[in-house]
């Protein structure tokens, strides 16, 4: 049976981001996202409804660099990514708690520039620079992976 776990979501940026490193010195970027979807009216006359949905996005190394020096409140983005189950112990009460929130894999503008001086100028979609760097005669490249991300073991798995 095949599997796919893919995420694709445009919307508001409702914070700056904020870049942290883990001790092996990757970086890493947790953004939210605002996604408006207008619903029809309830009855005939009456005004269309907007709902909003929330959405919490985890960016790692140099995806998550280039969302902190380009992003800001309020920017309209896209996100490509998949969905991680994130699991931890409440302090307070001991018990198990859990929430589903986005990796994403890479990030593009959308909408016009903002106002001159909101936000440094940027490329459209922020990826690796050397990511577009071919490979040498004779070798296959190997896209390079964070050893953070690597480190779920099995038993993590809450199924």
């Amino acid at each position: 049976m095949a599997n796919l776990n893919k995420c694709l979501l445009a919307g508001n940026l409702t914070r700056d981001p904020e870049v942290r490193y883990t001790p092996k010195g990757t970086a890493v970027c947790d953004i939210s996202l605002a996604i408006n979807r207008m619903l029809p009216p309830e009855q005939e006359g009456g005004e269309r409804r907007e709902e909003v949905t929330y959405v919490d996005v985890t960016l790692w190394g140099r995806t998550a660099e280039n969302a902190g020096q380009y992003l800001a409140k309020g920017r309209n983005v896209f996100v490509d990514g998949r969905l991680a189950l994130e699991t931890w112990e409440d302090k307070q009460s001991g018990q198990k708690r859990s929430r589903l929130k986005v990796v994403a894999e890479s990030w593009q503008f959308l909408g016009s520039k903002p106002a001159q001086g909101a936000t440094p100028e940027a490329p459209t979609e922020a990826k690796p620079a050397d990511s577009k760097r071919p490979a040498p005669a004779g070798k296959k490249s190997k896209p390079e992976r964070d050893p953070d991300l690597d480190a779920e073991a099995d038993n993590d798995i809450p199924f």
